[in-house]
């Protein structure tokens, strides 16, 4: 039977595959108005939270919005409900909408923004192009009677421990025996009360992610036949999985400059864009950043690509592109709208999954504030 997900059920869904910890520092994310305790019937996912984007919301009585770009970037000193920011709060309090923001660690995120833009424009082997950081590791060890020892390391393999690269379920056992004496007080599942026990056990191995810790012990514990189970934590040295903003990749055909440009409008779903460099120039291998990439230039330079596909390009960037050689093209800031389809796609397996009863769906107002003639 199908049951309505609170606000923090349909948030701990999100965040499993774009987790706040990989924001970049001072990024403005999470809950920026109303609460998340209480029933969410209705999700919609937006690029922006405008006024129209409220309206919106209120027409189809949506209870939570979920925005890459977060509406209370800089502080309010105040709110004013006859000014455009104002009015955004007053509605959604007044009509009890919670606006939750994902930026940088949707854009950082395994399937985020974009992985979205490079799958969108068709690029392929891609890899990270300004890594940021990597996922701490931590080793668990936990002793199990041989009895229970496959369970223990299924719930531990579906709890996220076990993953190295393309492999899961990666564990070492080790057979030996345990001892112990149980007390008055105690309800063993094996032995008597204060009589020593011997018990052929085996020791389970493995790694996972520092940020799954509670959730692979709680999996372990009702998993376990014990009433008190052994078990070790070690932080490790080695690193996990990289992490960080935009993609490089590469075409599956070479392109003119010219012709990748006329690609990126359609793939991109563009009016206009800029382009900077040859457009006789050979492309093949390509960076993407969404949003302002401007300061990622050398990066994609560094990691050799012909052409770098980022928004909001400056003047002075754009001289400095010309002169290290780098092509770029600028379809704006507006493409990461990408998300929209891409996140609404994922809650939506994920909320089947967990048997929610919660309609996600994609806002339709176009935030895109400019045209072209």
């Amino acid at each position: 039977m199908n049951k309505v997900p609170n606000g923090y059920q349909v948030i701990e869904l999100f965040e499993s595959f774009s987790p706040k910890h990989l924001a970049m520092e001072g990024d403005k994310i999470g809950l920026q108005i109303g609460t998340l305790n209480k029933p969410v019937y209705k999700v919609m996912i937006t690029l922006d939270v405008l006024e129209t984007v409220v309206d919106e919301a209120i027409e189809q009585h949506v209870d939570l919005i979920i925005a890459h770009h977060p509406p209370i970037f800089r502080p309010l000193k105040q709110i004013q409900t006859d000014q455009p920011a104002g009015r955004i709060v007053e509605k959604c309090i007044k009509h009890d909408i919670a606006v939750y923001a994902a930026h940088t660690n949707l854009d950082i995120a395994e399937g985020g923004v974009n992985d979205l833009l490079a799958e969108a424009l068709g690029l392929q082997n891609t890899e990270i192009l300004v890594p940021t950081g990597a996922e701490e590791l931590n080793k668990f060890v936990v002793y199990v009677p041989e009895t229970h020892y496959e369970a223990v390391h299924q719930a531990i393999s579906k709890a996220g421990a076990g993953e190295i690269g393309l492999y899961s379920g990666c564990a070492f056992f080790t057979e030996g025996v345990g001892t112990f004496t149980p007390s008055e007080q105690a309800n063993p599942y094996i032995g008597s009360q204060g009589t020593v026990e011997r018990v052929k056990e085996v020791k389970i191995e493995t790694i996972f992610p520092a940020r799954l810790q509670k959730k692979v012990v709680q999996a372990v514990l009702r998993a376990h036949p014990y009433e008190e189970v052994a078990y070790d934590i070690y932080n490790l040295k080695q690193k996990g999985k990289e992490y960080g903003l935009g993609k490089i990749g590469h075409l599956s055909r070479e392109m003119t400059l010219k012709e990748f440009a006329h690609h990126v409008k359609e793939a991109l779903d563009v009016e206009g864009l800029r382009v900077v460099g040859n457009l006789n120039d050979i492309v093949k291998k390509v960076a993407v950043l969404g949003g302002d990439g401007n300061k990622y230039i050398s990066n994609a330079k560094f990691k050799g690509a012909d052409v770098y596909v980022t928004g909001d390009l400056y003047f002075h960037v754009a001289h400095d592109a010309m002169m290290m050689g780098l092509n770029v093209i600028d379809p704006g800031h507006h493409v990461e709208k990408v998300m929209r389809q891409g996140v609404e796609k994922k809650m939506q397996e994920l909320c089947k999954d967990k048997k929610f009863e919660c309609t996600i769906f994609s806002s339709k107002v176009n935030t895109n504030p400019f045209t072209f003639l």
